[in-house]
């Protein structure tokens, strides 16, 4: 056990902590801005799903009911433009985390195998290729890499932490070239249904892969869009082959999807009026810190998606963490995401209203 222990990094919140027990030293308390965690209820019609299918003493399967995968198909292509779309190109997982760290190994890879993800990223895509033996790399642009030895190239767009969104065109070209080099793409979408100054689009979309979903593969979650953290409620869709082989090695594995959180997820994707409400409010959330956060001095890049804004005060991030402790306001520094943050916090706009309003007026 300490051997795989060994291969990865130290646990990046741990060293978060001695700047949570200053911020929550401020008299009013602390204001938690650092991890993207739902506050707000679960929708009505969602718990009402989970509770009348809380009666299940079977065993799910791990492909899901045909009820759950035509949940997915029929979102995937209304919602992504994915048009031809069907069941053997969906298959639910117990949330996207684990399909994050699991993935290297599920397919194989090992030593000698490389996993390629943003210079900027989540840091659980370095984690799975540790977890494997795989060599990790980070690029800036994906079809500037050596080719050779990539088995899975990760993208993210919108991008945790940045909020960057990549353009349609940009993710034609990028599916082509890994295409024509035999590579595998799997792209971390799970922010694609929070763009705020940018449209995000889905590598499934018919205009980005042509209707086809040959080595590709785009991986969504509905802990943001609708409140589901704690469900554990994702689903990965593309590539059928792909998900086929994914779905025997999960079988073996257990990985099943809880029934009454397979008839949760049938609601949430059934329903968009619960989507538009969270929106409405992460974005006046958003535009009350975002307007606070730059009247202090911060300049906000990117951005343009997801929960988060990335600032900076060209400073290093870490005294920006200790600054903004001082005033009760806990934030991510952005070296968790790669050295390219070390300059840079991530602020998440997922506190409650009345959490939000006095971040703002600390900062003012």
């Amino acid at each position: 056990m300490a051997a795989v222990s060994d291969r990865l990094p130290a646990f990046p919140w741990d060293k978060l902590e001695p700047y949570k027990k200053t911020a929550a030293a401020h008299a009013d308390g602390i204001v938690d801005l650092s991890v993207g965690t739902p506050v707000d209820p679960v929708p009505e019609l969602i718990r009402r799903a989970l509770i009348e299918a809380a009666d299940s003493p079977g065993y799910p399967t791990v492909w899901g009911t045909v009820a759950l995968r035509d949940a997915i198909t029929g979102w995937v292509r209304g919602r992504l433009g994915a048009s031809t779309a069907e069941h053997r190109n969906v298959l639910p997982v117990v949330g996207s985390k684990e399909l994050v760290a699991w993935l290297p190994t599920q397919l194989g890879l090992g030593a000698g195998d490389k996993v390629a993800y943003p210079r900027l990223a989540y840091p659980t895509y370095e984690v799975g290729a540790r977890l494997c033996g795989a060599e990790a790399v980070v690029y800036d642009d994906p079809t500037e890499l050596d080719p050779a030895g990539v088995k899975l190239l990760w993208l993210n767009s919108p991008s945790n932490p940045t909020g960057k969104v990549l353009a349609k065109e940009e993710l034609v070209r990028i599916v082509a070239w890994a295409r024509e080099h035999g590579i595998l793409l799997f792209s971390d979408e799970c922010y694609l249904e929070l763009g705020w100054e940018a449209e995000p689009v889905s590598v499934l979309h018919d205009d980005v892969c042509g209707g086809s979903y040959e080595g590709i593969v785009a991986v969504h979650s509905l802990s943001k869009r609708s409140n589901l953290a704690g469900y554990r409620a994702a689903f990965v869709a593309g590539d059928a082959d792909v998900l086929g082989e994914l779905l025997e090695i999960r079988k073996h594995g257990g990985m099943m999807t809880p029934a009454p959180v397979q008839a949760a997820t049938v609601a949430a994707l059934g329903d968009d009026a619960h989507v538009e409400e969270q929106r409405e409010r992460y974005a006046a959330r958003r535009a009350a810190l975002r307007t606070a956060l730059e009247a202090h001095g911060f300049r906000v890049e990117h951005s343009e998606a997801s929960l988060y804004l990335w600032v900076t005060r060209d400073e290093p991030c870490w005294d920006t963490v200790a600054h903004l402790a001082g005033l009760g306001i806990l934030v991510a520094p952005g070296d968790f995401y790669g050295e390219a943050g070390a300059r840079f916090v991530r602020v998440a706009f997922t506190a409650t209203d009345e959490r939000v309003e006095a971040a703002v007026k600390r900062l003012g």
